[in-house]
């Protein structure tokens, strides 16, 4: 995948920065965006170690016009996009976890419908048409299983299930192109900010089941995997468990476990339909 050039919003920490490095070890060129500089000159420097082509870009993605200003010089750059996985979101931890209800916390967990949703929507409207000129791409819209259960909240979940029915419809539309668009669920995830925290901090039962938590790069490896896979139109506008598309794939972590799916904890995806 040397020739493949690939773009990761919200790429300075969390789950972006891992699926950046998973992208740099198959030796993808990759755009990495968010707000935060030094942490994106870091991660684009992780891809690099990793084998590929960490290329850092300042933007803020409730800013439309650097949103674009990226794209622009994606095309000028480069001259085509494989892959884009949409990741910028903006996550409250401590504000989501407060107990109460929605209306007894902060108003900004609303920008989760702005920083994640919306900004999904912007992404993939500016790469389209270089996704189109290049063929055989495909955008992956970072969702989880929020979408069909509660979890942390109804910002959160307004986010994640409207992206699920934004990626079907956006399908639609794409239908008769050669671009692919999905909604991606990781489980849970062990992030760089997550493993820095020792595991006595954790309460049980969440210090039990962290071996079970994946890597953040599994979303990397695993989304290279669909892109390589020549029916990958088939899955097109469906929301997407990671661990089911790992096993797919034959696609194990990095420390070598075969992540488990969360169903039988908190749902499956939902599946639309088009009446008439």
């Amino acid at each position: 995948m040397t020739n493949t050039v690939a773009l990761v919003t919200g790429a300075s920490q969390g789950v972006g920065r891992g699926a950046a490095r998973g992208l740099g070890s198959k030796g993808m060129t990759v755009y990495l965006t968010a707000r935060n500089a030094d942490g994106l000159k870091a991660a684009a420097a992780e891809v690099d170690a990793a084998g590929g082509k960490g290329i850092a870009v300042v933007c803020d993605h409730r800013d439309d016009a650097q949103v674009k200003a990226v794209f622009d010089r994606i095309e000028r750059e480069q001259g085509r996009l494989d892959l884009l996985i949409n990741n910028a979101a903006a996550v409250y931890g401590d504000e989501l976890s407060k107990p109460g209800g929605f209306w007894e916390k902060d108003l900004k967990l609303a920008d989760m419908i702005v920083v994640g949703l919306r900004s999904d929507y912007v992404a993939a409207f500016h790469a389209a048409p270089l996704m189109i000129r290049t063929g055989a791409s495909l955008i992956a819209n970072i969702s989880f299983y929020g979408a069909a259960s509660y979890f942390v909240g109804p910002a959160y979940g307004a986010a994640k299930a409207g992206t699920d029915k934004m990626v079907h419809d956006m399908a639609i539309d794409l239908a008769a192109t050669d671009v692919a668009i999905v909604s991606y669920w990781p489980g849970y995830v062990r992030t760089d900010e997550f493993r820095a925290i020792p595991e006595e901090f954790f309460p049980e039962p969440l210090r039990a089941i962290l071996p079970e938590f994946e890597t953040p790069e599994f979303t990397g490896l695993v989304i290279a995997g669909l892109l390589a896979d020549p029916e990958r139109k088939a899955l097109s506008g469906k929301a997407l468990i990671g661990a089911e598309l790992g096993l797919k794939y034959g696609i194990r972590d990095i420390d070598g476990k075969q992540p488990r799916t969360w169903t039988a904890e908190m749902g499956r995806p939902l599946d639309f339909f088009v009446a008439g």
